[in-house]
């Protein structure tokens, strides 16, 4: 069983985060700037196993699309195209930075550090790949491989 991939995409930097082989539990990988994504992903897709690659979904509260909702779906399309082995979904990612930062003030982070944005993309890419393990449609996923 291969690895589940979460991608936090944005504009500048995207943050990325990795299942365990077990994909039990959710793990920050990375922030890699955008655009180096693909070239990044080939190179860590030909190092370890990788079945399932998640995209955020990025709506508003409202549910309605956010400024990067086109171009995250387009970048999904690129990489079900790039990677055809790979299973690429994309899933809802509203509240992935609020809770990102309010993680970072549990966890006793200094202020200087919560201003690392590269760490609010890795633990909005975390959440975002816990939420979708932890969801129906991984579930159902499973059903239907």
């Amino acid at each position: 069983m291969g690895r589940i991939l979460a991608i936090d995409y944005g504009t500048k930097r995207t943050g990325i985060a990795v299942s365990d082989p077990q994909r039990i539990i959710a793990g920050g990988l990375d922030t890699v700037p955008t655009a180096q994504l693909v070239p990044w992903l080939v190179n860590y897709i030909a190092a370890e196993r990788v079945d399932i690659i998640v995209v955020g979904l990025p709506v508003r509260t409202d549910g309605s699309p956010s400024d990067t909702h086109e171009a995250a779906g387009k970048l999904a399309s690129r990489l079900a195209a790039a990677f055809p082995d790979v299973r690429v979904t994309m899933f809802d990612e509203r509240f992935t930075s609020v809770l990102a930062h309010r993680a970072m003030l549990e966890g006793g982070m200094k202020k200087m550090q919560r201003r690392d944005k590269a760490a609010v993309d890795r633990i909005s890419a975390t959440i975002l790949l816990q939420d979708f393990m932890d969801s129906r449609a991984y579930e159902e996923m499973k059903e239907y491989k």
